[in-house]
């Protein structure tokens, strides 16, 4: 359930900035552009990696039944810059949130999604 709050929060834009061929994709598929509702570019990334699927939310566990969400690509400034949105197109009043994107919100490759090796 989001949190319920009057707090005026900032919009940040979080935008893939490495290049598709960067190793460093190896750890998370791009996920595109995400747009949150934050308190500080270092919250948006926050925001941004709770939203996404993390083991704890499947029923496979890995081994020591940790949470990943420290692993998230949204937390790497490599990969992801934040820039703040002073559009208006979304209001800055409301809970801390994904306001736009995560069209792939499961960051974790099953076998079935792995191409046959040749």
């Amino acid at each position: 359930m989001p949190e319920q709050t009057d707090e005026v929060l900032r919009i940040y834009r979080l935008v893939p900035d490495a290049a598709e061929t960067d190793p460093n994709w190896d750890l998370a598929a791009p996920a595109g552009e995400v747009v949150v509702r934050a308190r500080s570019p270092a919250d948006a990334r926050i925001v941004a990696a709770q939203a996404e699927t993390d083991f704890l939310d499947l029923p496979a566990k890995p081994g020591d039944g940790v949470s990943t969400s420290f692993a998230s690509a949204f937390r790497d400034d490599k990969l992801y810059r934040v820039v703040e949105d002073d559009s208006g197109t979304y209001p800055r009043t409301g809970p801390r949130g994904v306001l736009e994107g995560l069209t792939r919100p499961d960051p974790l490759v099953h076998a079935a999604d792995e191409p046959p090796e040749d």
